[in-house]
Parts: structure tokens; sequence; C-alpha cells
């Protein structure tokens, strides 16, 4: 699913709001509270800009899955033969066997949060294993 940059908007305000009425109750001033405000922006404009392009990647995963109407890969083996692209093939063999998983069960419509349990990380891990495997394909490509 997309991720939707007007929703968590407004969830970030509503927090932010409640937050610094606390603030307020316990005396803070206001050149403090416009100081945290300012750095948790900063940390929302980051974290949205991040998930922004994981769920554009997990879309391109799975437009790669549509149209590949090949024979079902069911493993990493599998996976690792259907590729016709040497230089791809080659990056791959270097990637640890952990992150072809990742990527096999995206490629099969598996959602992070599904994964996680199954290869045994957190979604961080598996966002960061995935933008590290896209970085390296984009020097290869």
């Amino acid at each position: 699913m997309a991720y939707n940059n007007g929703r968590e908007d407004r969830k970030w305000r509503i927090w932010k709001e409640a937050e610094e009425k606390v603030l307020r109750e316990h005396g803070v001033d206001e050149a403090t509270i416009e100081q945290i405000r300012i750095d948790d922006r900063a940390d929302f404009n980051s974290n949205r800009r991040f998930y922004h392009w994981t769920s554009d990647f997990g879309e391109y995963l799975e437009g790669m899955a549509d149209r590949e109407q090949s024979a079902e890969v069911k493993t990493v083996e599998d996976l690792l033969d259907e590729i016709e692209d040497e230089n791809l093939y080659q990056a791959l063999l270097t990637v640890d066997r952990r992150t072809l998983q990742i990527v096999l069960l995206k490629m099969k419509g598996y959602s992070t949060k599904e994964i996680a349990p199954l290869v045994h990380l957190t979604t961080g891990a598996i966002y960061a294993r995935l933008d590290h495997l896209r970085k390296k394909l984009r020097k290869i490509l």
C-alpha cells in the first residue's frame, strides 16, 4: 500500500499538539517547545521520505513479479537460476542468503511486516537490507 503523506501529517500534528500541551502544563518555555517542534519535524520529514521510498520500491518489486510470467520461483536457487543478466547474477551472488530470501518473499507479495518473523529480523532491518541491495544494484545496472 502506498504511503499516505496527508494522513501521516495529520497524525503527527495531533501527536505534536498533545505533546506541546503537556510541555506547557509543566512550565517549559516557548523557545524550547519551538526548538523541539523543529527537531521533531525534521525527524518526521526524514522518516516520511524513507517510508515513501520503501513504498515505491515495494510496488516496483511487485510490478517486476507481475511482469515475469516464467516458472514459479520457490527457492533462492530458483530465483538465481531465472536471472538472465550476467551482471545482475554476479551481483546477487555476493549478497547474503537472508537478503535474497527477503527479495524472494517480496516478489511473492509478502509485506515487510509478514516477512520479518519469517526471516527473524525487524522490519527496519529488512528495509535497510533492501536499501543496501538497491544501492548495490544501481552501481552495476
